[in-house]
């Protein structure tokens, strides 16, 4: 049996993606700039894909701009406002929590000399409001916040620091990482104050190498790539037809069926975190369950490292994460897990289960059952 269980690091596209994908790359293969019919064809999927995004957010089409994925989206997004704004001020407000992305960017802006405040979590991973309020100076430039974290699933209160933002009265624009919560929960921009919106096609059932960042039409931000001038000349590059084709796609087909699915995965997530506290020295961390985002599970196994963990059930046909897969790799301790007060020992142990709307009941149970049967052996392995 496969059971796939690591859908925060990636997810398997729809059926239906890469049928029109394939049409796109056999058919209507022409360039989006060119004059004639195959170029014009190519340029309605595009135009068809900004139209599903901004109706999903309920924003205006000319906000919508195609990137190559979450990265991207959220470099640009902090370094064209920075760069844009910089006369006003030099201060930038993110968190302690924040995808590598978003923090290897902000310190790359140190390096350029503008100072950013790192915000600090509870212990189950949430921004303190009262902390932002207290961070918001006059120089603020930029806050950026992510919607859910991709370790723990800890949603952010979004509307709450976008009211914060523009009632201090500055020029800050609120810029939010959804890379995790766009196709999972409901998200309005505009009612919410956010500013900017970074966006990954494959954490949604979409293509890899694809996303979009949402830009309100009245920021301030300036272009880092250069070239023939798409995309109203701030993100130049010929388009990603195929890409942009499946990313509206897998757009409209998530949000089509959000309700029932976010239902029905906070049905399988207590199931299984239920499972999990039966089985001794297991916690659970992060929020409670229908608190946190619908699709992940983060846990602790005392006494058995992720990493012998995750290979453990992986000869079982289950595929987990010893944490964000982006970072996963590095020997370090995670910024989020540091955030939330986790000592080394814990955070060692410490692995994340993320489901999608092809995870079935049947699934959980065999996965629970594998840990209740293998946690006993490992343990007893690491004493001798």
């Amino acid at each position: 049996m496969e059971v796939y269980l690591d859908n925060s690091a990636t997810t398997k596209a729809y059926d239906e993606v890469v049928a029109l994908m394939e049409k796109v790359m056999r058919e209507d293969y022409g360039n989006p700039s060119s004059m004639h019919m195959k170029g014009v064809e190519a340029e309605r999927y595009v135009t068809a894909a900004r139209k599903s995004i901004a109706s999903i957010l309920g924003c205006k089409e000319k906000e919508v701009f195609f990137t190559a994925g979450g990265t991207e989206s959220d470099n640009w997004a902090l370094i064209g406002v920075a760069r844009a704004m910089m006369r006003s001020g030099k201060h930038i407000i993110t968190t302690r929590i924040e995808h590598p992305a978003v923090l290897n960017t902000c310190a790359y802006l140190e390096s350029e000399g503008f100072e950013v405040t790192y915000l600090d979590t509870d212990e189950t991973g949430t921004v303190r409001l009262s902390e932002l309020e207290e961070a918001i100076r006059e120089d603020t430039i930029l806050v950026s916040v992510m919607y859910v974290n991709n370790e723990v699933g800890s949603i952010q209160p979004i509307e709450e620091i976008g009211k914060i933002v523009k009632e201090k009265g500055t020029k800050a624009c609120f810029h939010v990482d959804a890379v995790q919560g766009f196709g999972k929960l409901k998200l309005t921009p505009k009612k919410w104050n956010v500013d900017m919106i970074s966006v990954s096609g494959h954490k949604i059932h979409g293509p890899k190498g694809v996303g979009f960042l949402y830009i309100d039409e009245k920021v301030k931000i300036k272009p880092y790539i250069f070239g023939g001038g798409q995309q109203n000349g701030y993100r130049s590059g010929t388009e990603n037809v195929p890409g942009i084709a499946g990313l509206g796609k897998a757009s409209e087909m998530i949000y089509a069926s959000l309700k029932e699915d976010s239902e029905r995965l906070y049905r399988l997530k207590e199931l299984f975190a239920e499972g999990l506290l039966r089985i001794e020295g297991v916690t659970v961390n992060g929020p409670a369950v229908f608190s946190g985002a619908p699709h992940i599970v983060s846990a602790s196994f005392d006494g058995v490292r992720s990493e012998v963990l995750l290979h453990a059930l992986e000869e079982k046909g289950i595929y987990v994460s010893a944490g964000s897969a982006c970072s996963s790799h590095k020997r370090k301790m995670s910024d989020t897990l540091q955030a939330m007060g986790f000592d080394e020992a814990k955070a060692e142990t410490t692995v994340r289960f993320s489901m999608s709307v092809f995870t079935t009941e049947e699934e959980i149970a065999y996965t629970v059952q594998c840990l209740s049967e293998l946690l006993p052996m490992l343990r007893r392995f690491r004493r001798k």
